[in-house]
């Protein structure tokens, strides 16, 4: 019989993937004898289960949940669903990968109304019972019967409105008690039943709406994001109930060992007394500092600053925990890595190292190299900042700089940011359903909640611009307008944020480019001494080049000469050549672009200083170059000496039913040979230039063929190159190597890729087009049904985003395993989108690839994820 169910005390920290990450940790903090309430977890492999069972629980994982309940009940001495010492449990998810705010939690179960009164009259506390069971009704309705928890607060604030009061915390018992009726009563008519009573199906139920919330939207978007695979699934943690909300000697809280938001080595963290845990990360209330509990129970806080060091100590990791007081005894409900920015996790990585905590290999791998990212990002010009006022004060709760529109919904957000719009997103406080707006959105502003609500959390881990917790912010929701420093603030009003400061600004800070520097320098160099694979970038400028190099690139992967053609007069002279109609006319027209393209080729040769540089030949269709507004084809006409007629005869003939796989790449260089000749011309003549100026550097021009899937057509384009790059050297009386390789984007290229290589240099795999001929369908119209795909369980990322290791990944396996044999030389990289994306990057490491290439932002990404790669593969 499968083990469906483990106590607290059979688990530890090495059962993550079993466990969950909350199980495991809630297991350790247990072996260590910490303050844990106790209490059991089901299995990540019970929720997989589950979805196998058709989203049912199956006999024997509900047997094993009541012998564990049976075993609570022995350890609390209280007794399940009993009325006079009854036990109460809190019932939460926990993935192997922390999901804050992702999926569901319910709290105070086994509460019913007979519970409730004994509870009351026993505690001498009957306001504490009827929060506890108000709060529950309206959890279990919103959590396990998604009946909307807004119906619930509506109810909440026409009492708080009818009292005259302004918080929760301000109802007495006997206010409670009828908020406990009026809940019942809602739930009755909007599900049609009585509210449950027996804590065994309340039980059942709960687990279930658990196991249901890791397949919600929010958690989707948030796994498809974080690349967390579906098949884990996600435990649950039944916990007895601590109890927060007892009055003035009780209290909930989260607190950070470091800072998370600058990594400083500093308690942080924030309590409510009198309250339960959803109401500090909710934001429903704003709590007050962590130090503020020394003054309040200075006993309580000596024993909470003691159990933050053991458990840093412990993991060798900044924690983030959360913790009850119940009647001034201290309880540690969880404990994870905590969430960071990356200027904090980049400063806790080199601190640790720097206190002996861990070593350099460990440092680097537990950044996150997505993360890094937003280093890269604008912030404020500091003196365009100097002259601004700010109009209000929060939080910094997620450093950063943002401006954009207002808008005050999530949907909003989405809706406008597909327009092209920058948004900020305020809201009173976010929830869990905002996750898409969130991420649509350049920042975020809340009213409520401090440095641990949702905002906050899910912002640093989003890398986004977060202010929280501005209570100066009067919210009309309702007409999608707010007032702050006396003035109102409209939908599509402009405002900036500062997430270091929390200052708030009417209208446009302009902003600076990004330093890189301290912490993130020191961290690079680790990397680059630890990985093995080399990194390179995809620059067809030397603007992106410079950059390119600034950020540690070692080379260009890819400079697409196509874009160059575009520049200034050329693209002139280009549609001169595509509408000429003898070779002479061609290579006139193409005469006159020689000089441009070898200029360009100079000047990124120069800002590679002696790194190798990859020149793809031109790869688009024609189409694509040809004039379409009325003026540009008049122009054409008269600059060829022919009529409007004859030119738009000329561009209908370029059109094509599927351009994807038209006439273009090498077979543009089939046709018409002189487009190849005239760019072997401007490449070697470039780098003869550039090798005369600097003869200490190594240029040796690497000429990509794009498209090739036939050996054939390498050989006969090759030649053209061969012939006139020689004939250049030879005419120069210099001594230069080059090489003439080709891109691995056609199945077909993969699949006979031993021959291929007996004529290639190199190999790149242009995973964009290996990725659409191998599915079959366009990047550019894949989005009008990806979302299905999801939802369909289908994919569970884009392939354009993250690469296919399945399909893809053996074709270039494949490719590899043939290719090297045949020309023992043969040196391969990665120039599609994927060279930037971390797993790919992993992936590319392990099938030995020489380098990844990537767009110029993303290279200290692709270079940390190399590093992890090599140190994650022992090498």
């Amino acid at each position: 019989m499968a083990k469906w169910v483990y106590m607290f005390t059979e688990g530890d920290a090495t059962m993550r993937n079993l466990l969950g990450g909350k199980g495991a940790n809630l297991a350790e903090m247990t072996k260590l004898g910490l303050p844990v309430p106790q209490g059991f977890t089901v299995t990540t492999e019970a929720c997989t289960q589950y979805y196998e069972d058709g989203r049912m629980i199956n006999q024997e994982i509900m047997d094993q949940i009541m012998e564990a309940i049976v075993k609570m009940e022995a350890i609390t001495e209280k007794k399940f669903g009993d009325k006079e010492n009854p036990l109460l449990v809190s019932v939460r998810s926990g993935a192997r990968a922390s999901m804050p705010g992702m999926m569901d939690t319910i709290l105070n179960l086994g509460l019913n109304e007979e519970v409730v009164k004994v509870l009351a009259e026993k505690s001498g506390n009957p306001r504490w019972a009827w929060d506890c069971y108000r709060r529950f009704i309206q959890m279990y309705s919103d959590v396990v019967m998604e009946v909307g928890k807004k119906y619930f607060e509506e109810l909440i604030d026409e009492m708080k409105e009818k009292k005259g009061v302004k918080e929760d915390v301000d109802l007495t018992a006997e206010d409670l008690q009828v908020l406990a009726e009026q809940f019942k009563a809602e739930y009755k008519s909007k599900i049609g039943s009585d509210f449950p009573t027996d804590p065994k199906e309340q039980l059942m139920g709960a687990i279930q709406a658990v196991f249901r919330s890791w397949d919600n939207p929010r958690a989707n978007i948030y796994r498809r994001d974080n690349d967390i695979p579906y098949s884990w699934g996600t435990a649950v943690n039944v916990q007895m109930m601590a109890f927060g909300n007892m009055g003035d000697t009780s209290g909930t809280g989260v607190a950070f060992t470091r800072d998370p938001a600058t990594g400083e080595k500093a308690l942080m963290g924030e309590f409510l007394m009198n309250a339960q845990g959803e109401d500090v990360v909710a934001g429903v209330r704003t709590p007050q500092k962590i130090a503020g509990l020394k003054e309040i129970m200075p006993e309580v806080y000596e024993q909470f600053i003691g159990i933050c060091n053991k458990l840093e100590d412990h993991y060798r990791d900044m924690q983030d925990m959360e913790f009850t007081i119940e009647d001034k005894k201290l309880y540690m409900l969880q404990t994870r890595n905590g969430k960071r920015t990356a200027q904090a996790a980049l400063k806790i990585a080199c601190d640790l190292v720097d206190e002996g905590m861990i070593t350099e290999e460990k440092a680097v791998a537990m950044i996150e190299p997505r993360n890094l990212d937003t280093l890269l990002h604008p912030q404020f010009d500091a003196a365009e900042l100097k002259k601004a006022t700010p109009i209000g004060k929060a939080l910094g709760a997620s450093p950063g700089a943002a401006c954009g529109k207002v808008v005050f919904t999530a949907d909003d957000a989405k809706e406008w940011d597909l327009k092209g719009e920058k948004v900020i997103l305020v809201r009173l406080e976010t929830s869990p359903e905002d996750i898409e707006g969130m991420k649509a959105a350049q920042g975020i502003l809340t009213v409520r909640g401090g440095m641990t609500s949702h905002a906050a959390v899910v912002a640093r881990g989003m890398g986004t611009c977060c202010v929280s917790g501005c209570g100066d912010i009067v919210m009309d929701e309702a007409n999608k307008k707010f007032t702050l420093g006396g003035k109102e603030y409209k939908e599509g009003d402009f405002i900036s944020l500062d997430g270091s400061t929390g200052n708030i600004y009417e209208g446009i800070i302009a902003t600076v480019d990004a330093q890189i520097a301290g912490e993130f320098g020191r961290i690079m160099t680790w990397a680059d001494k630890y990985r093995t694979m080399k990194v390179r970038t995809n620059a067809d400028t030397p603007e992106d080049a410079r950059k390119a190099r600034e950020l540690g690139a070692e080379g260009i992967g890819l400079c697409r000469t196509e874009h160059m053609f575009f520049e200034g007069n050329r693209i002139d002279a280009f549609r001169e050549m595509i509408c000429s109609e003898t070779l002479e006319e061609r290579e006139a027209a193409l005469e006159k672009i020689l000089p441009e393209q070898q200029g360009d080729f100079e000047a990124l040769y120069e800002a590679l200083e002696g790194n190798p540089v990859t020149i793809r030949f031109l790869d688009p269709p024609l189409h694509e170059f040809v004039p379409t507004s009325e003026e540009d084809i008049k122009k054409l006409a008269d600059a060829q000496g022919k009529t409007v007629a004859q030119i738009k005869a000329i561009i209908d003939s370029l059109h094509e039913f599927n351009p994807m796989m038209g006439h273009r790449g090498c077979r543009l260089a089939v046709t018409y040979p002189e487009i190849a000749k005239m760019q072997t011309k401007a490449v070697i003549r470039a780098a003869i230039n550039v090798k005369k100026a600097h003869p200490e550097w190594n240029i040796c021009p690497e000429i990509m063929i794009p498209l090739v899937g036939e050996v054939k057509e390498l050989k006969y384009v090759k030649k053209f190159v061969v012939e006139t790059a020689d004939a250049e050297i030879a005419a120069a009386g210099v001594e230069l190597k080059y090489e003439v390789g080709t891109m691995i984007e056609i199945p077909r290229a993969a699949l006979t890729a031993d021959e291929i290589a007996k004529e290639a240099d190199f190999f790149c795999f242009g995973t964009n087009d290996l990725t659409q001929m191998t599915f079959g369908f366009s990047r550019d119209d894949a989005g009008k049904f990806l979302d299905a795909y999801y939802d369909a369980k289908i994919f569970e990322n884009d392939p354009f985003a993250k690469l296919d290791q399945t399909g893809v990944g053996k074709l270039m396996e494949m490719s590899i395993q043939l290719g090297k044999p045949a020309n023992s030389k043969l040196h391969v990289g990665i120039c599609g989108e994927h060279g930037g994306d971390p797993t790919s990057v992993e992936f590319c490491n392990t099938l030995g690839l020489d380098y990844v290439s990537c767009s110029p932002f993303r290279v200290p990404i692709a270079r940390l994820a190399a590093a992890q790669a090599a140190i994650k593969a022992g090498k």
